[in-house]
């Protein structure tokens, strides 16, 4: 990829919005000046992801992650620096330079993820372009799409293909691409025996399998054999980039008007959702033939809460999927169901019918879980055992529902349709509810617990390496305040007053720089020091005081993580507004000087106590014949006391002050 200009990455900064970006992943709703919602990174009930507009970062306080939005997109979707700024650039419309064709050389450079991600890329347009550039694409392939009534423009949008029954065509182009043959065997693209290689999904249409962001993780080819012999589907085996239990087919597509509309629609494979957005419904994914899993639903919980299953006839299949019902009333979402006519699936009765056409059907047979699940599992069963066994089945799901009201509505809805005294429904569910959350404080117990973005919080930072156990936490607490108020005030003017640290009008971060370059003083933590060379060099070479936007810019995202958990601060109360109503406030703004120099006196008055210790060890390691060496360590460590003695007298008058 080719280097960024630096002015190119701040246009991409300036640019990008990070609530709009975020968005794309998390449903975030507005909380005062923040916007919250469910954390990406983990698994929670109680929205703690934080973004703020205002500052362009986010935090998130149940992991602890925090940032810019190139932050974010590293960590989301495992995007180096430049790959972040590229998704940015193409999402703003923002020109990059042209990037040189690489070599196998340069390609076995990049690291094992971005080299499979960039294999599928190549896959993905091969196999498209197969289809519609050979003979053989076009008179099976296509024609094949083409018959299930897809329409060429939703053709492209999907980015459908073929893979010829040549058996190695793929192999071919891409070992002459300057691929490693290893990691197309990793992702499955290419299968060696007996030293021969071949094409695995050789004679079947291909279906490209999306991230949230659009790259593609692996794929879904169908035989169109009709030989039972012969799987009708196969999927990209597990690697390293495509986790079948964590992606939805479609979502790239589909979150969008998930959050528009505030619904997700359901279905089971890869056409079926093809075909519903042929017909105008785009807010639908699928589980890709699989199982439902905890992973998929925490996908969809990201987006909302509401949930609407399209099932074909098929009651067999229909009771098979039940537990995925389960699944997802236990993840708190909201579970309706749609029953397509007997014969016919989403797929099917999409292309029979017009939109709107599909779009009446679907509003007029939307029924709650426990209606559908009471019609299906009733249906012709008169025996009364049989019958209250179903019952209990019914129960236990609604069990299930973590929202005490939810389940009350379920409890007599259940009562009313089977005639049965509420009390004993709530007997029974009370039973089934208490017998859960034993199994449940079996385990560790972790609560999650709502976070307000205006309450400070002490970073959870790295401790440096440090001989002195005493003085560790100490230090670092010094350091990271000398670090917060460059950081958060560097670009202030000193205010003009009788001066004890300088004679002259300065920045906060000049003033901070030169004391500490004056000293020879760094600091412990490295990701401290980077900022302050960084402060320094801005200082020194460009003239330049930094905002905090700036440090937020940088590639190093260990500096962008220290910064955003300084941004993520008290909101400072207007000036004017306290001018006006005549309050006096203890607002470290408000004395600005004197929270400067006391936080630079404690950092050099910790940096004295660490050179005391120091003295002090190197004395108890001397010999009974080293009375010289002993007699100037302890004139040093004199003279440090002394200038100790004369910080801490000045940091009293400035803490009393």
């Amino acid at each position: 990829m080719a280097r960024i200009p630096p002015h190119i990455i701040d246009e991409i900064m300036q640019t990008s919005r990070i609530e709009e970006v975020i968005g794309e992943f998390v449903n975030l709703k507005r909380a005062g000046s923040s916007l919250k919602g469910l954390s990406p990174f983990t698994d929670e009930k109680t929205p703690s992801f934080v973004v703020s507009p205002a500052k362009q970062i986010f935090k998130c306080f149940s992991t602890g992650k925090g940032g810019s939005v190139v932050t974010f997109l590293m960590e989301k979707e495992h995007y180096s620096y430049p790959e972040a700024l590229k998704w940015l650039a193409n999402k703003y419309n923002i020109t990059l330079p042209e990037e040189e064709e690489q070599t196998a050389e340069q390609l076995a450079a990049v690291t094992e993820r971005e080299s499979l991600q960039i294999i599928n890329e190549f896959a993905k347009t091969h196999f498209h372009d197969r289809m519609h550039a050979t003979e053989e694409g076009k008179a099976i392939g296509l024609s094949y799409f083409v018959e299930r009534g897809f329409r060429q423009d939703i053709i492209e949008k999907f980015q459908l293909g073929y893979c010829l029954e040549k058996g190695n065509d793929f192999t071919e182009a891409a070992l002459n691409k300057g691929y490693k043959l290893e990691y197309l065997e990793k992702i499955g693209l290419v299968k060696s025996k007996e030293g021969r290689n071949f094409d695995f999904f050789r004679g079947r249409v291909m279906f490209p399998i999306h991230s949230v962001t659009g790259r593609v993780l692996g794929f879904g080819g169908r035989t169109l054999l009709s030989d039972k012999k012969i799987a009708k589907y196969f999927n990209s085996p597990e690697s390293i980039i495509y986790n079948k239990s964590d992606i939805l087919y479609g979502l790239y597509f589909a979150k969008g008007d998930i959050i528009k509309y505030d619904n997700c629609f359901l279905v089971e494979g890869y056409t079926d959702v093809i075909s519903m957005h042929q017909a105008g419904i785009t807010n639908v994914v699928s589980s890709s033939g699989t199982s439902l899993t905890h992973g998929q639903i925490k996908l969809i919980r990201r987006y909302t809460p509401n949930v609407t299953i399209l099932y074909d006839g098929d009651a067999a299949g229909i009771k098979a999927s039940f537990r995925g019902i389960d699944l997802l009333l236990e993840e708190g979402l909201n579970v309706r169901v749609v029953l397509f006519p007997d014969g016919d699936d989403p797929d099917s009765y999409s292309k029979k019918v017009s939109s709107s056409e599909l779009d009446d059907y679907i509003k007029s047979n939307t029924k709650d879980f426990v209606t559908f699940k009471a019609e299906i599992l009733l249906q012709g069963t008169t025996d009364p055992i049989q019958r209250s066994k179903l019952i209990h089945d019914i129960v236990h799901s609604i069990s299930l529902i973590p929202d005490q009201i939810s389940r009350t509505v379920y409890t007599k809805e259940i009562a009313k349709r089977f005639d049965i005294d509420p009390t004993i429904v709530e007997q029974e569910l009370v039973k089934l509810r208490k017998t859960a959350l034993g199994k449940q404080n079996s385990e560790p117990e972790q609560n999650a617990t709502e976070v307000d973005f205006t309450v400070v919080r002490k970073p959870k930072i790295e401790q440096p390496n440090s001989n002195d156990h005493e003085l560790e936490g100490q230090l670092n607490a010094t350091e990271y305040d000398l670090i917060r108020i460059l950081v958060k005030y560097g670009t202030l003017i000193i205010p003009d007053e009788k001066r004890e640290l300088s004679t002259e009008d300065v920045t906060v971060a000049q003033l901070i720089c030169n004391e500490l370059f004056r000293d020879e003083l760094t600091f412990n933590h490295p990701t401290f020091q980077k900022i302050y060379e960084y402060a320094n060099e801005g200082i020194n070479q460009q003239k330049t005081t930094f905002q905090a936007k700036h440090y937020l810019r940088s590639e190093d995202q260990d500096i962008v993580k220290i910064v955003s958990e300084i941004e993520t601060d008290k909101h400072e109360l207007s000036h004017n507004w306290l001018k006006e109503k005549n309050i006096e406030t203890n607002y470290e703004i408000d004395k600005l000087k004197a929270a400067v120099s006391s936080s630079i006196l404690a950092f050099k008055t910790d940096k004295l106590q660490q050179r005391i210790n120091e003295i002090r060890k190197k004395i108890s390691l001397l010999g009974e014949d080293e009375i010289d060496k002993m007699e100037e360590l302890l004139i040093d460590q004199i003279n440090y006391e002394r200038a100790k003695m004369r910080f801490a007298e000045q940091l009293g008058r400035i803490i009393l002050r």
